[in-house]
């Protein structure tokens, strides 16, 4: 990651956050910004390949420079770390664009060990997070079939789908199917272009939609 944006208004956690950053992307450069208005006016002149982002600002919600950066930098990833734990915050941010959600209240090791998810191509989800997405899309009613694209996946890829909608991580997968996380990364990159998604929250939609929780 060479450019990083990091979005919080409280100073000693912007230092906390940016620490943390530093040592796992330990020649990042970083903008830091308190408020939304600062960080819009950021995505408009400069390139981020990364953008932490808190969402309750004095100024607005963070899900706008989620939004702001979708939309201007589609190659860019937005990862939320906030407090708030509840459906209003999280689904609005999912659906603005956001790659990742963590809560604060983690220890510094296990957002750590999150952060590096990235760079292994995982997106960086707090378990209680991604146990709150797998109930919600688990709790939806089935969309009609005939809305739906066809699609046809292998016993293999159906498994792997299933654990990465369950939150699981690629070693883990790996660890639960005998096969080394790389392998599991192929097929993880097979499964997201078949099923034309991007995200573990989409890759959760079409699991419970494929039927795959009721195995």
């Amino acid at each position: 990651m060479n450019h990083i944006l990091l979005l919080e208004d409280l100073h000693e956690i912007r230092a906390w956050l940016r620490s943390l950053v530093l040592q796992v992307f330990p020649a990042a450069q970083i903008t830091e910004c308190s408020r939304v208005h600062d960080a819009l006016a950021h995505v408009a002149a400069m390139k981020f390949d990364l953008a932490l982002i808190d969402l309750g600002l004095p100024d607005g919600s963070g899900t706008d420079v989620v939004a702001a950066l979708r939309d201007a930098q589609p190659d860019a990833q937005s990862v939320v770390v906030t407090i708030h734990d509840d459906d209003e915050h999280l689904f609005p941010a999912l659906q603005a664009g956001a790659y990742g959600y963590i809560l604060k209240e983690q220890s510094r090791e296990l957002i750590t060990e999150q952060l590096q998810r990235i760079s292994q191509g995982e997106p960086p989800l707090s378990p209680s997070i991604a146990r709150k997405v797998i109930k919600y899309f688990a709790s939806m009613a089935k969309p009609q079939a005939s809305a739906m694209p066809d699609v046809s996946l292998t016993e293999r890829e159906s498994e792997v789908l299933l654990r990465v909608a369950k939150g699981f991580t690629l070693p883990e997968i790996g660890v639960q199917l005998g096969l080394s996380r790389h392998t599991i990364a192929d097929y993880v990159k097979q499964i997201y272009r078949k099923l034309n998604v991007s995200s573990r929250a989409e890759a959760a939609l079409e699991a419970q939609r494929l039927g795959l929780f009721r195995r």
